[in-house]
């Protein structure tokens, strides 16, 4: 339920990306307005995962997700209306920010539902969901073809069938820890735990790689490559589709290899194939499987992400340390559009913007390897995370002591 759930808000996080062509030939847009138009309701997704988290650890995924997939029909239903203003879809683009929201829903839901040394496939199969964006990168412009409203009014009553079967359906933990600090200080709490902040670079780097892809590849193809924007969509669609197999890939080699070797190895591969991209090669084959492979590696990145979060934040934080890492893996989703517009605005190539991306990509593989492979759970605040007795050798159990780790871990909870 947690899956289809955030592969439909996804999807109307997502429908404006594949109508971007037509918004910018009905409105006489810039190459940068166009980038903004799409990149505004990923930062509104993005930064909206810090408070969602945060009260998804407080109420739990049974409000929250029936709650914000009915929120999300709003926007989705004013996009018919605002169809010819700038201005409005703008705005329009703000609120249907909340359909990304719901990233920091389902991993709460689904950590709690799994022991430590399954979570990483788990939270790879709940990943999946942002397959939402190659449903909507495939599916949008064929319907819309039927007729512009089509499209969303298909989304909003799919929407509106979720939060019903949501609300009746999805099962909170029953013993589920309820923390009883306010929304400020829990927040506080995990703003201040370093490894929050490490995996919110590394998170920007994977998810927000696929997320810049996945609202700008159909702009690329349609420009770069002359695509009409149907086939656009679809090689678009392909691109996110890569990204939805590989992630619980990720996730289910982090159960079997330490997380942090798995994102270093995937991020490897990313920067290697931003260097080929660079270089514009022709579509077919080089260009198709130079992306197609980028999308590989960044699920992989996105899904082990995620199962090292599910090692080291204790079970009463990970809703607000969840709302962080995504929300900054949501904003490095924003900003790529961005430049990759002003860039070919200002050089008409993308070959800069893609070496950036190899640039980030390196760094990340590199601090993965080397700082992220010894990380373990940080004490904060005189608390610590519950152990992760599927992680640790026997003898290091054998040499605890009552006033090490394990007893701080008791008391905390």
């Amino acid at each position: 339920m947690a899956t289809i759930g955030f592969t439909l808000t996804f999807w109307a996080w997502d429908l404006i990306a594949p109508l971007a062509g037509d918004y910018k030939d009905r409105l006489h847009l810039s190459s940068l307005q166009q980038s903004l138009l799409v990149a505004v309701p990923v930062l509104v997704g993005s930064l909206g995962r810090i408070p969602v988290g945060a009260l998804t650890d407080r109420y739990g995924a049974k409000l929250m997700f029936p709650l914000m997939s009915a929120l999300t029909i709003v926007p989705v239903l004013l996009l018919i209306p605002a169809r010819n203003s700038y201005g409005l879809m703008l705005v329009v683009g703000f609120l249907l920010g909340l359909g990304g929201t719901t990233f920091a829903i389902g991993i709460p839901l689904v950590n709690s539902w799994f022991p430590p040394h399954k979570r990483g496939l788990a939270l790879g199969v709940f990943g999946m969901g942002m397959g939402g964006v190659a449903l909507s990168g495939y599916l949008t412009p064929r319907i819309a073809k039927h007729g512009y409203n089509v499209p969303f009014l298909v989304v909003a009553i799919a929407l509106a069938a979720y939060a019903v079967l949501a609300a009746l359906l999805i099962t909170d933990r029953p013993d589920r820890p309820v923390p009883t600090a306010t929304l400020a200080s829990r927040l506080g709490q995990a703003g201040r735990l370093r490894v929050t902040w490490e995996l919110s670079a590394l998170y920007a780097i994977g998810f927000g790689g696929i997320v810049a892809f996945g609202v700008y590849l159909p702009t690329y193809l349609k420009t770069w490559y002359a695509l009409s924007p149907t086939d656009a969509g679809s090689k678009a669609a392909g691109f996110a589709l890569a990204t939805v197999i590989f992630r619980p890939i990720g996730g289910w080699l982090s159960d079997r290899v330490h997380p942090a070797v798995v994102t270093a190895g995937a991020l490897g591969v990313v920067a290697l194939l931003a260097i080929v991209q660079a270089f514009d090669p022709t579509l077919y084959p080089g260009g198709t499987i130079a992306l197609l492979c980028m999308g590989a590696g960044l699920g992989t990145a996105s899904g082990s992400v995620f199962a090292l979060v599910s090692q080291v934040t204790p079970q009463p934080q990970v809703g607000s340390v969840t709302g962080i890492v995504g929300a900054m893996g949501g904003l490095g989703g924003f900003v790529p559009p961005l430049v990759m517009g002003a860039i070919y605005s200002a050089k008409d190539s993308y070959s800069i913007g893609f070496m950036l991306l190899s640039d980030l990509a390196l760094a990340g593989c590199v601090y993965a390897y080397a700082r992220m492979r010894t990380s373990r759970p940080a004490v904060e605040s005189g608390a610590a995370p519950a152990p992760d007795l599927g992680r640790r050798a026997p003898e290091d159990l054998g040499q605890r002591t009552p006033g090490d780790t394990g007893q701080q871990a008791r008391d905390a909870r």
